[in-house]
């Protein structure tokens, strides 16, 4: 497979200064990091505040570059400065909050805003709004104001401009953290949808723990490293590994967990409701 994601040894440090410029402190936010992510992949990245994913978020679109290691999105060097304009055109970034994201006063302006950057010809920018605002349900509000738009309605033109650069990857950076349930639940569909349907690469940082279970692979951070990495049921069933890093499982997860710890048969790889329903139905049969 097609690696869009190939990091060996990153390194990246705050510091601050004194009056006089010189170093005082230093921070190691990304800690002799290895990482690889395929063409295509789902990936979710977890960490408490401070794990460095934000950090690592801006790294794979050239936001910041590495004091230590190799980053190469699509084979390009991050620190190369002649390839960055080819990184974000590939590796597109949606961050926290929408309204620092959207420019334009007309939601299909905002949406050609990328695309005009990248000297693309009008015609073509036309279809390429066309086509983003349907991936992600919004055409109808083609030419309304953004500021009349809910929160997940926001983030979801946020994506589409992303989209409109026609990137192979999209790194979202808690996207879905300023938003209601309802917002929440329109996001992620989205960015599902582009993953199956668009083979779209998402990278996706989060702190909701239910946002992780659909997942092809799930990287857990800690003080700038990768502790734990594998499928949602491999790592959320590591109840305890999880709560001693400071983080959460799934509601039915723990719930599983709790019952386990009671003596009660049953497997802590459960991610959704469903499958506590079918686990306790059958427990009930066997009795």
């Amino acid at each position: 497979m097609e690696k869009i994601v190939t990091g060996k040894g990153l390194v990246y440090e705050y510091f601050t200064q004194n009056e006089k410029g010189e170093i005082e402190n230093t921070f190691r936010a990304l800690d002799d990091l290895n990482i690889e992510i395929e063409k295509g992949q789902f990936v979710v990245i977890l960490g408490h505040n401070g794990s460095g994913k934000s950090t690592l978020a801006k790294h794979l679109n050239a936001i910041l570059h590495p004091t230590g290691g190799t980053l190469l999105i699509k084979g390009m060097d991050t620190k190369d400065e002649k390839n960055l304009w080819n990184i974000r055109q590939n590796a597109g970034m949606v961050f926290q909050n929408p309204d620092n994201q959207i420019i334009a006063a007309i939601v299909e302006e905002d949406v050609a805003f990328g695309p005009e950057n990248l000297g693309v010809k009008p015609e073509k920018i036309r279809t390429r709004v066309n086509e983003s605002l349907a991936a992600v349900q919004m055409t109808e509000y083609m030419t309304h104001s953004p500021n009349l738009l809910s929160g997940g309605q926001k983030q979801r033109i946020a994506i589409a401009g992303v989209l409109a650069m026609r990137p192979e990857c999209i790194i979202l950076d808690e996207p879905t953290a300023m938003l209601d349930p309802v917002g929440r639940k329109e996001v992620m569909e989205t960015i599902h949808r582009l993953n199956k349907e668009e083979n779209i690469t998402i990278i996706h940082i989060t702190h909701y723990m239910e946002e992780a279970i659909h997942a092809d692979r799930v990287v857990v951070m800690d003080h700038g490293k990768i502790v734990m990495d594998g499928t949602p049921r491999e790592i959320f069933s590591q109840v305890e590994t999880l709560k001693n890093l400071g983080l959460d499982v799934p509601q039915v997860t723990e719930l599983a967990y709790h019952m386990q710890k009671q003596g009660i048969d049953i497997s802590t790889e459960i991610l959704t409701i469903e499958e506590v329903v079918d686990a306790i139905w059958q427990l009930s049969l066997e009795k």
